[in-house]
Parts: structure tokens; C-alpha cells; sequence
């Protein structure tokens, strides 16, 4: 199935809610405990249903993806156009595709990443609802 962030574009533009990238690596533990203690409980959390949209693509993957202005590529490719280096990495961004803030790059801090995570959505969220945008 091809990923398409068109799609998660104009779901963003109509709820004013950025969105979550999840970079991960076949085989990478670190990834899958971000998965299984911080983004599945917010997934399944009502309260942020209104406040951010999630997405997973594994950074070194060949398949097909459709950037956010519509163009074909890879997850790879994409990956690396996010300078994507490490995973797990956490991206926030825009329906333009724009970063929105600095990206959560590993797990180095297990006790301080909820608080992190929810830092940058809100950040997040806060610049897309801002009346300037």
C-alpha cells in the first residue's frame, strides 16, 4: 500500500492538527518500544484524537510514498530528504510539509520522552492554530 501524505495534508488543513511521523528500522528496538509505550497509548488516548494525526514509515523502505506536494517517491528517499539518520526519529509537521519542531531524534531519556513527545505536540499544535498562519 502506498503512503500518500496528500492525503494527511488535507486531513491536517480541515482539523488544524499537525502531523506525526514516526521514522523507523526493521529490527530496531528502540523504535518499537516508542511504538508500544508512547504512541499506541496516545493512539488509543480520546484527547488526542483532537490534537495530532500519527503515521509510521520505516526510513530505509523502497516502497512507494507520495510526498506532501504530490510527488512519487520512496519512504528512503523521503527519509532522507528529512535528513533522517537515526531511529527512532519523530518528526512534527504542516500540511505543506513543513517541520514544526526539532525533531525527537532516539531514546536516550525513557523517563523524560512522554514529556518531551507532548512538548512538541503541543508546540505543534500551537503554531498551526495560530491566527498568523
Amino acid at each position: 500500500m502506498t503512503v500518500d501524505f496528500t492525503q494527511e495534508a488535507a486531513l491536517s488543513r480541515s482539523k488544524q492538527l499537525p502531523i506525526l511521523i514516526l521514522f523507523t528500522a526493521q529490527k530496531c528496538p528502540y523504535c518499537e518500544r516508542v511504538k508500544q509505550e508512547f504512541l499506541l497509548p496516545l493512539q488509543r488516548n480520546p484527547e488526542y484524537a483532537d490534537k495530532v494525526i500519527m503515521r509510521q514509515i520505516e526510513y530505509q523502505d523502497r516502497s512507494r510514498l507520495v510526498d506532501f506536494s504530490g510527488k512519487s517517491t520512496t519512504a528512503a528517499q523521503f527519509s532522507k530528504q528529512q535528513k533522517v539518520r537515526l531511529t527512532p526519529t519523530i518528526k512534527l509537521f504542516d500540511a505543506e510539509g513543513r517541520s514544526l519542531t526539532e525533531p525527537l531524534v532516539g531514546l536516550t531519556t525513557p523517563d523524560y520522552y512522554g514529556y518531551y513527545l507532548d512538548r512538541a505536540i503541543d508546540e505543534a499544535l500551537e503554531k498551526i492554530r495560530a491566527p498568523s498562519r
